[in-house]
């Protein structure tokens, strides 16, 4: 079924220059003008004095790279290019892809931002990231299953993170005397 899904997408590449162009982009350098639009929205939230929400970004991808790393090592499954005649749109060198680490980020990326900084431009991310992923297979260098992979990773790194802060403000003790405490 991966490897179906896989020909589905790659046989349309190579038949339209300009959407082959597009994909390669996507491919190769839309995960930096995204990473641009997280960094804005995490310094406007430094500036903010919201240091929290930034942290539990950070933790989130630090999660999600570590999951990833740690599925790449645990993974047999070479890239599509390495066993198939595949349509090959940008260089990149043989070995694991699964899971796709451009796809991984993006997806980190994308759930971060929509559940710790705006949810608003989370949505735009995950819009962008789903370019990312479909674009990876559709040069070639990833399976359908290695974005699918990526999103899972990412999904559970950002629900790890909000589950956490949960059971760290269910531990917190009660105020006296019916007094509220602040916000955080």
């Amino acid at each position: 079924m991966n490897y179906h899904l896989f020909e589905l997408i790659n046989d349309a590449a190579g038949r339209n220059d300009g959407v082959d162009d597009l994909m390669e982009f996507a491919a190769t350098w839309l995960i930096y003008p995204m990473f641009a639009v997280g960094a804005v929205l995490a310094g406007m939230r430094l500036y903010q004095r919201r240091l929290r929400p930034v942290i539990e970004l950070g933790v989130t991808l630090f999660l999600a790279f570590g999951a990833g790393t740690i599925l790449a090592h645990v993974s047999t499954e070479v890239r599509p290019f390495q066993t198939h005649a595949v349509h090959q749109l940008v260089a990149h060198e043989p070995g694991v892809s699964l899971p796709s680490d451009h796809a991984t980020a993006a997806f980190a990326l994308a759930v971060g931002v929509g559940l710790f900084l705006h949810r608003g431009w989370g949505l735009v991310l995950a819009a962008a990231a789903l370019i990312v992923g479909f674009s990876r297979v559709w040069v070639g260098v990833h399976y359908p299953g290695d974005i699918a992979a990526a999103v899972l990773i990412a999904v559970v790194a950002g629900l790890t993170v909000v589950v956490s802060r949960h059971a760290r403000r269910s531990l917190e003790p009660a105020p006296p005397d019916g007094l509220t405490m602040p916000k955080r």
